[in-house]
């Protein structure tokens, strides 16, 4: 796939996904329709945290990759999923987590408290995607808003239990540095997530989260992260004997924990976040580790093998390991379109995909697989987020946003900076003097068609023309004629509605 394909133009399934991201984002405070998997508690894999956390890196790979002149489209949505990260339902797990006493931490069960911050200590497997997340946030957008003392907050209250009121203020700088300095005093084998265990997965955000702020800051604190995490892991390495990643290490230990289940999960979450920094070893493995996870079909369609789910104390672990999203997000990442072919064709067969307010995802199945042994089950961070996911991402895409810093004129080209919400933009660039846009109208929300262009002050001339022929024209932000009064201007910017039927190419054109 060549850079210039990348950013022909949305097809229509990569729209739903957008549009589905965009539906769970206005649900109401504490409505998690369509979110919740097996698991008890929202400490397993399928979590609220890691669905809205990769439905915001979602956007912004899309965005950055193949819709840069649409700011206006990706913002909202990002800044709605955010502020659900925050919400208390999300992060609350920990005071119980924090205390230990699971089979991997069992023997420190005395040695640990219950702690109401969910960044304060250990959880890097929440606090480094609040992290990521709102550095990635003013990177893309060029909104600083989180780098405002507080305005990184968890806080809750509740009537019935809890005593005071628990608030822990933060900000995307406080927080890094944070970060930063347990990653220290771990001896750069990374931070916790449950008490004494180190997963090498949840760790790769944070090191995101470094390297962003360097590149807002001129810092090079990721350079120094990787390269002594690199030599901590070096002691025990990062596969095992079967060729396939360790899942964690013991913090009090250095015990590696080996996947000999090969659980696909393991593989494929590691080697798509750790392709951003740690490419070729990466790839190195990725083919022997890939043939061992992959189950073929008929007519092209590939699947996924799952692990048998483990027994620990007599008791069957029941959560969402998220396998067949996970390896169609790494074949993503991996530029593997042959796999990640064959994944959706399986997805799009078995998987039951469904539109739903104008929004594609597949919905929730605990059913393994059906009669004939083709694999069914969808978690919903498979469903909602990571078959989107990887649809939506480009060959490298991560690591392009982590080793290729965003152009100056990212932030400044023309743009698309507002959108109203019944229309749908599918193509969204500025290149040769020209914004070349693609719209239609959803007859499924209200709104009155309109799309703000920004950013025009000292462009200079131009004209505007729908699908080729011409109808306005102006200089700067002022428009001088017009035919209709579908095109007008105002301090936001320059508005244009999209005729009501069809889709129609846009093209605002500098002299």
């Amino acid at each position: 796939m060549s850079r210039a394909s990348e950013r022909a133009g949305l097809s229509v399934e990569q729209l739903g996904h957008l549009a589905h991201f965009d539906n769970l984002s206005r649900q109401p405070t504490n409505d998690w329709s369509l979110m919740k998997g097996r698991g008890v508690g929202q400490d397993d894999f399928g979590a609220y945290r890691f669905q809205l956390a990769y439905m915001a890196y979602g956007l912004a790979l899309t965005h950055i990759h193949r819709m840069p002149a649409a700011p206006g489209v990706f913002k909202p949505i990002f800044e709605r999923l955010f502020e659900k990260l925050l919400l208390p339902e999300v992060w609350l797990y920990w005071h119980n987590v924090s205390r230990g006493g699971s089979v991997f931490n069992a023997h420190l069960a005395h040695t640990y408290k219950e702690e109401w911050d969910p960044v304060g200590r250990d959880n890097i497997m929440y606090s480094a995607y609040v992290q990521s997340l709102a550095l990635l946030y003013n990177y893309v957008f060029g909104d600083d808003r989180y780098a405002k003392p507080g305005a990184i907050t968890f806080k809750h209250w509740s009537y019935f239990w809890g005593g005071e009121p628990k608030v822990f203020e933060y900000d995307q700088n406080s927080l890094n540095e944070h970060l930063y300095w347990l990653m220290v005093e771990s001896g750069f084998i990374g931070v916790a997530c449950e008490p004494n265990c180190v997963f090498q997965i949840c760790n790769q955000p944070a090191i995101l989260g470094f390297r962003l702020h360097d590149l807002l800051t001129g810092g090079s604190r990721a350079t120094e992260v990787t390269e002594a995490y690199e030599a901590a892991w070096g002691q025990f390495g990062r596969v095992g004997e079967n060729g396939h990643y360790h899942l964690m290490v013991s913090a009090d230990t250095h015990e590696p924990r080996r996947n000999l289940g090969k659980a696909p999960w393991v593989d494929a979450w590691v080697g798509a976040l750790m392709n951003m920094w740690n490419r070729d070893f990466v790839r190195e493995h990725y083919p022997a580790q890939l043939a061992d996870l992959i189950a073929p079909g008929l007519d092209g369609a590939l699947s996924v093998r799952s692990s048998p789910r483990p027994e620990v104390m007599g008791q069957v672990v029941v959560n969402d390991d998220c396998d067949f999203g996970w390896v169609a997000a790494w074949a993503s990442e991996m530029g593997d379109q042959a796999t990640l072919e064959g994944l959706l064709a399986h997805a799009d067969r078995f998987m039951a995909p469904t539109w739903r307010q104008g929004g594609l995802y597949y919905p929730r199945n605990d059913a393994v697989e059906d009669s004939l042994g083709n694999r069914t089950l969808v978690e919903p961070h498979t469903g909602n987020c990571l078959l989107g996911y990887a649809r939506l991402n480009v060959p490298d895409g991560l690591w392009r946003l982590y080793n290729e810093p965003l152009a100056a004129s990212f932030h400044t080209d023309p743009a698309v900076v507002a959108i109203e919400d019944d229309v749908a933009l599918s193509r969204a660039v500025f290149e040769d003097d020209a914004l070349n846009l693609c719209v239609a109208r959803r007859d499924d929300r209200r709104g009155g068609g309109d799309l703000t262009i920004g950013r025009l002050a000292g462009r200079g001339a131009w004209s505007l023309r729908m699908d080729g022929a011409p109808v306005a024209k102006g200089e700067g932000p002022a428009v001088n004629t017009s035919q209709g009064d579908w095109v007008f201007a105002d301090a936001d910017g320059l508005h244009v509605r999209a005729p009501a039927r069809g889709a129609h190419r846009i093209d605002l054109v500098f002299a």
